[in-house]
C-alpha cells in the first residue's frame, strides 16, 4: 500500500473514531445509564420485562437516563442482569432483577442514593472509555480477552464498539502488508477454536499461497453442540469483533467474500449480526475502498437449517453451495479447493474474535497469557450440575478443578462431583482425578477428549456414565448424515449395544465388542462428525468400566438413572396413612392403598417416572428408588 493510501485510511478512521468516542461520552456524561442483558439467556429469565419497567418509568418520570440493551456478561445464573451506571459510583451489576425489583433500584439508586447492595452480585471497573468486570468472586481466574465487550456495550450501536479500540486493529492491518499479517498470527500461537486446535496462521498462509480467485472466508457458527452457547452468546453480544476478524482475514489471504454460517434456530444472533453488517457497511468498514484503501471485501450472511453435520468445514460449504450438507473426502483441502471449488478459510467464531487484539496489541501478547503450545484465553459454557452456569474466558493452563469449583462455584446440593463432559458429543467424560489436569488442546487430547468448541457439562453422583454415552452416541448418531458406512451403521451398531446395557440385557464380551467396534468407526469415518463420535463410549470405558460391568453382571445402575433397571417403593413404617400425595401424583394410577391405608405401587403399572417420590413429604421420606428392582423392601 502506497504513503498516500495508508494515509488516507488513517484519516479515515480517525474521523469514525472521533465520532464515535464523541457520542459515546455523551451518552455517560454526568448522568445514570441503565443497561439490561437481553441476550436469549437473559430474554429467557425475563430480561425483556426489566427493560420495559425501566423503559415505562423513566419516561414516566422524564428522566434523562439512557436505558440500553447489552449482551450476555456470562454471568448467567443471575439473570436477569442490570448494570447502574450513576455519576459517583462505579457501574454495578444487579443479578435476579424482576420488574418490582427494577422499580425499587430506578427509585432508590437512581433517583437516591441507595445502592440497594441487597441485589448487588458485583460492581465493574470504571476508565474513560468501556467499564469491564472486576470485582466478582471469580474475576481473579478470568481473563477476559474475546467477551471483552460482550455485556456493557450495545451491540446494535456499531459507535460502542469502535469507541472501546474497535476496528482500529483493521485501520493498522490496512496499513501492512498481507504477508506479515499472516506472519503475525501465526507467531502468536492462536489455534482454531472450533475443536481440532489447528493453526490459524498457518491456514491462512495455505490459502493466500494458492492460485484461484475469488478466495473466500467462512465464519463457523454452527454451533449445535447441547449445552454449549459460546458462539452464539458473542454474535449476540458483541458481533463487530467477528466481523473485524473477518475483513482482516480477508485482507490476509486476498480474499473477496466472506460468508457468516449461522444457524436459523438463533434468531436474536442473526438479527444482531445483520445490523452490525449493516452499520459497517455504511461506515466504509465493508464493500468496496474500506476505510478509503483499494481493498474491497464483502460479507453475507448465511442461515443453517440447524444440522450438525454442517459444522464440519466441506459440509458447511455444500448446504452454502445449495448441495446436501454432506461432507467430502479430504485433500484436497478448504485452502486449496473449498466453497465453489476456490481457495478457502474456514475459521470458528472465537478463533476471528481473536484476530483484532492480535492485530493491535501483537504476537507476543497473546503468547504471554496461556501455555507454551496453547496460548492465549479458552471460552467454556458451564453447563450441567454446576451452581453457576454462563460463559466463562480463563488462560489456557487453567485446571478443570478451579474452572468447576473457583469459577462455577461447584456442584449444587453438596452433591458428589462425577464426571465432566469436555468438547460436546465429540468429546469425551473425564473422572474426578482428571481435575487437576490443565485445559490445553493437547493435554485434553491425550486423556482422551478434545477442546471441542468450548461445551463444559459437569455431572454429579445422580448421572450414569454408560447412559450419558448412549445419550450422546444417540445424538451423534441421529446427526450423521450417512454417507459413509462406518458412521451410518457403525454409530448405530454401537448404539444399539449401549441401549441394551441400559436395559439390562448386554453381555460381559459385549464391552470388548463395543471398545473394538468404537476404535474402528474412529479409523474408518469420513469426516470429524465420525472420527469423533465414539469419544464418549471410549473415554467412560477408560475410566468407568465398572459401571459397564455393574449393569451387565448385576442388572444395577449404580446411579439410579437407567429406569429398566430402577424401581420405585413405598416403606411401610415410613407411608403416612392419612397422606395421598404420592396417590394424587401418579397419573398412571400406580399407586393404591391397601386395608390399613399403606401406599402400595403396582409395579407392572409402574412408569417409572418418579412423580411419587417428588411428591412424598420430606418429613416421611417413604418412597425409595432402588437399583435392582429386586431388591423389594420388606413390608
Amino acid at each position: 500500500m502506497k504513503a498516500a493510501e495508508r494515509a488516507a485510511v488513517a484519516d479515515a478512521f480517525k474521523e469514525i473514531k472521533e465520532r464515535a468516542e464523541s457520542r459515546w461520552r455523551e451518552l455517560w456524561h454526568n448522568k445514570p445509564v441503565i443497561m439490561v442483558g437481553t441476550a436469549t439467556c437473559g430474554r429467557a429469565a425475563g430480561a425483556l420485562e426489566v427493560l420495559q419497567t425501566f423503559r415505562d418509568e423513566v419516561k414516566k418520570r422524564n428522566l434523562d437516563c439512557p436505558v440500553i440493551e447489552v449482551g450476555c456478561m456470562g454471568h448467567c445464573y443471575a439473570e436477569p442482569l442490570v448494570i447502574i451506571s450513576k455519576p459517583g459510583y462505579p457501574p454495578i451489576c444487579y443479578g435476579y432483577v424482576n420488574p418490582v425489583i427494577a422499580e425499587r433500584l430506578l427509585k432508590e439508586f437512581v433517583l437516591g442514593d441507595n445502592p440497594c447492595p441487597e441485589f448487588v452480585i458485583g460492581a465493574l471497573e470504571e476508565n474513560d472509555i468501556v467499564p469491564s468486570f472486576t470485582d466478582f468472586p471469580r474475576a481473579q481466574y478470568e481473563q477476559k480477552i474475546i467477551l471483552k465487550n460482550c455485556g456493557h456495550t450495545d451491540p446494535t450501536e456499531i459507535d460502542h464498539y469502535i469507541a472501546g479500540g474497535g476496528y482500529s486493529a483493521l485501520a493498522k492491518a490496512l496499513e501492512m502488508t498481507p504477508e506479515d499479517i499472516v506472519d503475525e498470527v501465526k507467531k502468536s500461537g492462536l489455534r482454531g477454536r472450533g475443536g481440532a486446535g489447528f493453526p490459524a496462521g498457518l491456514k491462512w498462509e495455505y490459502c493466500r499461497n494458492t492460485r484461484g480467485r475469488p478466495k473466500y472466508i467462512i465464519c463457523n457458527a454452527d454451533e449445535g453442540d447441547p449445552g454449549a452457547f459460546m458462539d452464539r452468546s458473542i454474535l449476540e453480544s458483541d458481533p463487530h469483533s467477528v466481523i473485524e476478524g473477518m475483513i482482516i482475514a480477508g485482507y490476509a489471504t486476498g480474499a473477496r467474500y466472506g460468508y457468516i454460517y449461522v444457524r436459523a434456530e438463533y434468531p436474536l444472533a442473526v438479527e444482531r449480526t445483520q445490523i452490525a453488517l449493516t452499520q459497517a457497511k455504511k461506515f466504509r468498514l465493508l464493500g468496496n475502498h474500506i476505510l478509503g484503501s483499494s481493498f474491497n471485501f464483502d460479507i453475507i450472511l448465511f442461515q443453517g437449517s440447524g444440522a450438525f453435520v454442517c459444522g464440519e468445514a466441506t459440509a458447511m460449504a455444500a448446504s452454502i453451495e445449495g448441495k446436501p450438507g454432506t461432507p467430502r473426502a479430504r485433500p484436497p483441502r478448504m485452502t486449496t479447493e473449498g466453497l465453489f471449488g476456490k481457495p478457502t478459510v474456514v475459521n470458528n467464531v472465537k478463533t476471528l474474535a481473536f484476530v483484532p487484539p492480535i492485530i493491535r496489541n501483537g504476537a507476543g501478547w497473546l503468547k504471554s497469557t496461556g501455555t507454551k503450545e496453547s496460548s492465549g484465553t479458552a471460552v467454556f459454557a458451564l453447563a450441567g450440575k454446576i451452581v453457576n452456569t454462563g460463559l466463562v474466558e480463563v488462560p489456557m493452563g487453567t485446571t478443570l478443578r478451579q474452572i468447576i469449583y473457583e469459577v462455577g462455584s461447584g456442584i449444587p446440593g453438596g452433591k458428589r462431583f462425577r464426571a465432566v463432559q469436555i468438547g460436546g458429543p465429540s468429546g469425551g467424560c473425564l473422572p474426578e482425578p482428571a481435575l487437576d489436569l490443565p485445559v490445553d488442546f493437547d493435554s485434553l487430547r491425550d486423556a482422551g477428549a478434545m477442546m471441542g468448541s468450548g461445551g463444559m457439562v459437569v455431572l454429579d453422583e445422580d448421572d450414569c456414565m454408560v447412559e450419558i454415552a448412549r445419550y450422546f452416541l444417540e445424538f451423534t448418531q441421529r446427526e450423521s448424515c450417512g454417507k459413509c458406512t462406518f458412521c451410518r451403521l457403525g454409530t448405530k451398531q454401537m448404539l444399539e449395544v449401549l441401549n441394551d446395557f441400559t436395559l439390562g440385557q448386554g453381555k460381559i464380551e459385549d464391552i470388548d465388542s463395543l471398545e473394538r467396534l468404537a476404535e474402528e468407526v474412529k479409523a474408518g469415518s469420513l469426516c470429524g462428525l465420525g472420527q469423533t463420535a465414539p469419544n464418549p463410549i471410549l473415554t467412560t470405558l477408560r475410566y468407568f468400566r465398572e459401571e459397564y460391568e455393574e449393569h451387565i453382571l448385576m442388572g444395577r445402575c449404580p446411579a439410579l438413572m437407567c429406569r429398566q433397571l430402577i424401581a420405585y417403593y413405598i416403606l411401610p413404617d415410613k407411608c403416612e396413612r392419612s397422606c395421598d400425595a404420592c396417590v394424587g401424583s401418579c397419573t398412571v394410577e400406580a399407586i393404591s392403598a391397601n386395608k390399613k391405608r399403606i401406599k402400595v405401587i403396582d409395579q407392572e403399572k409402574c412408569v417409572k417416572c418418579g412423580t411419587c417420590l417428588a411428591a412424598c413429604p420430606p418429613q416421611y421420606n417413604a418412597v425409595v428408588k432402588l437399583s435392582p428392582p429386586s431388591e423389594v423392601p420388606k413390608k
